[in-house]
């Protein structure tokens, strides 16, 4: 049946928060394959950097994975990841793995939806803004969501600027 309103299609994550009532808006955007980094989705979305947030996946050499979601422009600090997992040291999980580990794939990676619950871990400054962008699960479509309806959501835990 196609869609008469020209919404993009539901994603699990979109599913998930509908479930739960947790208010958020689907925005699109054009994907270039070679460019996959925040800078590129959030020049599509005519939005800060510091709004579009990724989904980064770890993995601790004591308690296994482990999700960040931080900032568009940072990048992980590993130290402090691991510190704050429980871990000695952590390393990013390769992207070969991150399909069978969370079910998504590189530049579609939301912190909603993942084959299992993992640790997360959202960096606070997500709290400085009315609403964030993450992946809704699939390359080319972002979720806007007030932060803390987020956090609570995925019952992460804030980390410090």
């Amino acid at each position: 049946m196609a869609r008469k309103d020209n919404a993009p299609a539901k994603t699990n994550a979109a599913r998930l928060l509908d479930a739960a009532g947790v208010p958020y808006e689907l925005v699109p955007y054009e994907v270039d394959e070679s460019d996959l980094a925040a800078q590129h989705v959030a020049d599509q979305l005519g939005e800060d950097i510091e709004q579009v947030f990724k989904t980064l996946v770890l993995r601790g050499d004591r308690n296994g994975f482990f999700v960040c979601v931080i900032p568009g422009n940072f990048e992980v600090d590993l130290k402090v990841a691991a510190q704050l997992s429980g871990n000695k040291n952590c390393e990013m999980l390769h992207v070969r793995e991150l399909l069978p580990t969370t079910g998504y794939i590189r530049g579609g990676c939301s912190p909603i939806g993942m084959k299992k619950p993992f640790p997360t871990f959202v960096h606070e400054s997500a709290l400085l803004y009315d609403f964030i962008y993450v992946s809704a699960g699939v390359r080319g479509l972002q979720l806007k969501i007030a932060p803390q309806d987020l956090i609570d959501f995925i019952g992460a835990q804030r980390y410090p600027l």
